[in-house]
């Protein structure tokens, strides 16, 4: 037992008996909801209506100092009044040495502000029982840290007492009393640390009862049941206040790559028949490999679902594995076996792990070159999944370094030698630095086989007890520069419990997809950082931690915004009825007062009223626009108070969404227009099909393809891309910002090559003796074994290219009578819908009351067609309005019916287009275009086809 004492004191707020002194509250219950409710309007927060028990909740953002906090809410509660005896919960060993470090490297702090007042804490261990007896009936202030588990197992049968623990059984120690029964009469304020892991079970809530607390304060970041919530500093408060460090992600990607079958499980589905599963593959999709997810189920063969990409040949879906845990699909006629976050196909696992280790130690060194000045040390963070992938032993017990260990030390010697590092290695024996900057805290095998040898653990068993000591010993040391260690290597033993306020990158390094949550992965680098004097140092310039993810920066963001709603309660852009609550007014006695929850109320409603939000308090894009604009108009009698609401509705509102559902909208028919003879007369000019047939050199088109594929055909190889952004925490939701991409090649070749010819075959629908006649002009055959697929996906591009001007060229319309036509009724048979506000235009020339448009080019022409005089009546042509081409369908933007200034009408059919020039234009797009230009010209000539970027351009062909 660790004491600081002064002279002994009995305050009037405690209570004393036979087995010591104990807590004591005078206060009632009404006075104390009084009190509770005030706190919760000062806070902001939703006050609680009645008083069902003395629990309290205080929530804090991990890395945020609440060990601190709570020891400091301690002695406040002790100077203020009186209590003396206090009890910290914690769920297991890793969180107890950390509370336990704390109270001794803050003796000397507390001792300092709170005037020498004497104080005893100890770690509970059920050998030293005395230490219980003392903490009863000393009249200082008592802290016990204890584990859960050490007092979990009660019992109520004599007969079983040896099943429980300890603290629950009679003691001749402890004459003859249980411990437990020195602790209840204290009456302890019990405060428990993460009580999402401590006191979420009815056994351990049963246990917690059991210390009998005068009160009960839980302190966490993510708590699972909330009582009575006194405080709350949220993850995104922490980081307005720049009380957490910023976090940067960072990803690999891989580019290029698809040259074998990628193949990776998301999900699996049995909640309806059949049994699905949802997976990532490797897709054509308009001439190209994408990257895609689909839902299958047993009998879908990838082979036809990627549209015949022949590595998928024999993948066809056998069986899909729901029981969870052990997820999986596997294939008729490949051994494969996928599980759950699992893939196959993808790049050597092994050179994206290399990639990973490489760049964060490539973010190390920066940093170090910009901190180092600052008296700052950097740590990095690698988790991996396998203990020998960092260490094993050899038969003979020795141990060796893992694959993760050798590419490491390869990668750092490689870094450091660029010369931009040389400052930080001055006079240094760089080789004897590669050896002792990095290593490893696991858990050791004290028994059988393996003894004395690490092995992988789930971080809360007792072999991990030794470790947690180990590291958290060394937490202060790593901070120093006399000590070499920079990069650490932990299996799951750090997961929760373990944090250094020096960590500013984590590396996840899983075999697998990563079981460790975000928020966790995070959480143990979020603290600010501290100097060589113990310091913190604020501020994002120096405070920023890259988080290697193992997927896109994109999907990490996005599940760590699901898992700070699901934690935290957090409602991203959800306007919350206690929201302005706590704005700060003045009364007319000059004192300061808060608008209060009913007003609060009041404003909800007529944001609500005002379909500002939905009745969830869901904003809606109509606030965010009238904020930004300055149009939101607030009842009288709030004015006063405008700019603080509209302040706080800022930080809820976020930013614009892309489509809101809400403002769906069906458009409906414009019939003054519809059925007027304007609208006839141009509709009976253009609603005729046609049909077309094609003739052109098939030697002159091996010869011009031949020659492009060997002057343009560019095949690179196989690609990681790096890509990092920032993570911008608001209230309206987690975004990134300021995307930074580099690219690295990856040249590997453990793939087969695959049939070239039937692949271009497929493709094309030109001869095998064709296109082997290409491929042998081209003289370009060696760069498809860089990269088969991207080699094949060029040579097809250009190849389709060169029959687009070919196909242009040698392109015949004819006109398929007059009862093959585009009925005019199809306008009211086909339903057009539109987003208000977003894709959408109130119309009042157009055949339909809105016109929905797919580009700001063609909303500026919507307008103008509207604004002119000359222009009579017009239609966005509807989807189902298509002219055949050898390339796919081809559906035109407008058609218009023009007054010229001579009296004549004129009639036009228009493609708009950001530019009007033929380079600009991709050669399917401009091909296309070519061939409506036909198919309008065997319609006559009281119709006019023409191409234009802007409505001035479109006028200046009408004039000319």
């Amino acid at each position: 037992m660790t004491t600081l004492r002064q002279g002994p004191q009995i305050d009037i707020f405690a209570s004393q008996s036979e087995l010591g002194i104990g807590n004591k509250l005078d206060l009632l219950d009404d006075e104390l909801l009084e009190n509770i409710r005030s706190i919760q309007l000062k806070n902001g927060l939703k006050q609680t209506g009645e008083l069902a028990s003395r629990d309290f909740t205080i929530e804090m953002e991990t890395g945020t100092g609440k060990t601190y906090v709570y020891l400091r809410t301690i002695f406040e509660l002790n100077q203020r009044f009186g209590f003396t005896k206090f009890i910290i919960v914690v769920p297991g060993v890793a969180i107890k040495e950390g509370v336990y470090k704390t109270l001794q490297i803050t003796e000397q702090h507390f001792k300092e502000h709170y005037d020498n007042t004497p104080y005893d804490y100890f770690v509970y261990d059920s050998s030293k029982l005395g230490e219980v007896r003392s903490f009863a009936t000393n009249d200082a202030i008592q802290i016990m840290v204890i584990n859960i588990d050490a007092f979990r197992k009660s019992f109520t049968d004599p007969d079983k007492e040896t099943s429980a623990n300890i603290i629950h059984r009679p003691n001749d120690r402890m004459s003859g009393m249980k411990p437990i029964e020195f602790i209840r009469d204290t009456k302890p304020i019990v405060i428990i640390d993460e009580p999402q892991s401590v006191d979420t079970t009815a056994k351990s809530k049963e246990a917690v009862a059991s210390l009998n607390p005068l009160c009960t304060i839980r302190y966490s970041a993510t708590h699972k049941e909330k009582y009575n919530l006194m405080y709350k500093l949220d993850s995104i408060d922490a980081y307005e206040r720049k009380l957490v460090k910023q976090i940067e992600v960072a990803s690999i990607q891989v580019k290029d790559g698809h040259n074998k079958a990628y193949i990776k499980l998301l999900s699996v589905d049995h909640k309806k028949s059949p049994i699905t599963a949802k997976i990532e593959f490797d897709k054509m999709q308009n001439g190209e490999v994408k990257r895609v997810v689909q839902t299958v189920k047993s009998g879908t063969d990838l082979l036809e679902l990627s549209v015949g990409r022949d590595v998928y040949d024999g993948y066809v879906v056998n069986d899909i594995y729901c029981e969870p845990g052990n997820e999986y699909i596997d294939f008729t006629s490949k051994p494969e076996i996928i599980r759950l976050g699992a893939l196959v196909g993808d790049v050597n696992p092994d050179e994206y792990k290399r990639l990973q280790i490489r760049k964060t130690i490539e973010e190390h060194l920066d940093k170090e070159l910009k901190l180092t000045p600052k008296g700052i040390k950097v740590l990095s963070l690698f988790f991996i999944d396998k203990v020998a992938n960092y260490r094993f032993y050899d038969e003979d017990g020795n141990p060796q370094k893992g694959k993760y260990a050798l590419m490491f030390e390869e990668e750092y010697r490689q870094l450091i030698k660029k010369p931009k590092y040389n400052s930080l290695f001055k006079e240094v024996d760089t080789e004897s630095l590669v050896e002792a900057v990095h290593d490893g805290y696991f858990s050791i095998d004290k028994s059988g086989k393996s003894k004395g040898q690490y092995k992988d653990t789930s971080g809360v068993t007792q072999l991990d007890e030794d470790t947690y000591q180990l590291i958290m010993r060394d937490k202060e040391k790593l901070l120093s520069f006399e000590s070499k260690l920079k990069f650490i290597f932990s299996h799951s033993v750090l997961k929760e419990g373990w944090d250094n306020p020096n960590v500013f990158q984590i590396c996840t390094l899983n075999e697998t997809a990563s079981v460790i949550k975000k928020r966790q992965e995070i959480g143990r680098g979020l603290r600010i950082a501290v100097n060589q004097d113990g310091e913190r140092v604020h501020g994002f310039e120096v405070n920023t931690l890259t988080v290697m993810a193992n997927e896109s920066y994109e999907d990490f963001v996005s599940q760590l915004q699901r898992e700070i709603e699901e934690e935290e309660g957090i409602k991203f852009g959800v306007v919350e009825k206690h929201l302005f609550a706590n704005i700060v007014i003045e009364t007319e006695d000059q004192k300061q007062a808060f608008l209060g929850a009913e007003t609060s109320e009041k404003i909800w409603g007529y944001l609500f009223d005002a379909h500002y939000i939905d009745k969830n308090g869901k904003v809606q894009d109509k606030l965010r626009t009238d904020i930004k604009e300055n149009k939101m108009d607030l009842p009288e009698d709030l004015q006063s108070y405008a700019a603080l609401i509209t302040a706080a509705l800022k930080k809820v509102s976020g930013n614009l969404n892309i489509k809101n559902a809400g403002d769906k909208k069906l458009v409906a028919l414009n019939k003054a227009v519809y059925l007027g003879e304007e609208f006839k007369q141009l509709w009976d000019r253009i609603k005729y099909k046609t049909t077309f047939r094609v003739e052109f050199d098939i030697d002159d088109l091996v010869n011009k393809c031949a020659e492009q594929i060997k002057n343009d055909l560019v095949v690179g190889k196989a690609k990681f891309v790096y890509g990092k952004g920032t993570a911008k925490i608001e209230r309206g939701g987690i975004t990134m910002d300021k995307i930074h991409e580099s690219r690295h090649v990856y040249d590997a070749k453990d793939y087969a090559l695959p049939d070239i010819v039937s692949y271009l075959q497929n493709e094309t629908n030109l001869t095998r003796r064709t296109l082997v006649e290409i491929l042998t002009q081209c003289g370009r055959l060696q760069d498809f074994k860089n990269n088969p697929q991207k080699f094949v996906d060029e040579v097809s591009a250009i190849i389709k290219s060169q029959m687009h001007h070919f196909i242009v060229d040698g392109i015949k319309y004819e006109k398929i009578g007059d009862e093959h036509f585009y009925a005019q009724e199809l306008f009211q048979d086909k339903e057009l819908v539109g987003y208000l506000n977003k894709n959408m235009l109130e119309a009042q020339k157009s055949v339909y009351d809105h016109v929905v448009y797919d580009s700001e080019v063609e909303a500026e022409f919507a307008r103008s067609f509207e604004q002119s005089k000359d222009v009579k009546v017009y239609a966005k042509l509807p989807g189902w309005f298509k002219i055949e081409t050898p390339l796919g369908n081809y559906n035109p933007d407008w058609a218009v019916l023009v007054d010229h200034e001579d009296g004549e009408k004129l009639y036009f059919v228009v493609e708009t287009k950001g530019s009007i020039l033929g380079k600009f234009l991709r050669p399917v797009e401009k091909a296309k275009i070519d061939c409506g230009r036909e198919h309008f010209k065997v319609l006559g000539e009281t119709v006019g086809f023409t191409v234009a970027d802007s409505f001035g351009t479109f006028m200046d062909k009408v004039s000319g």
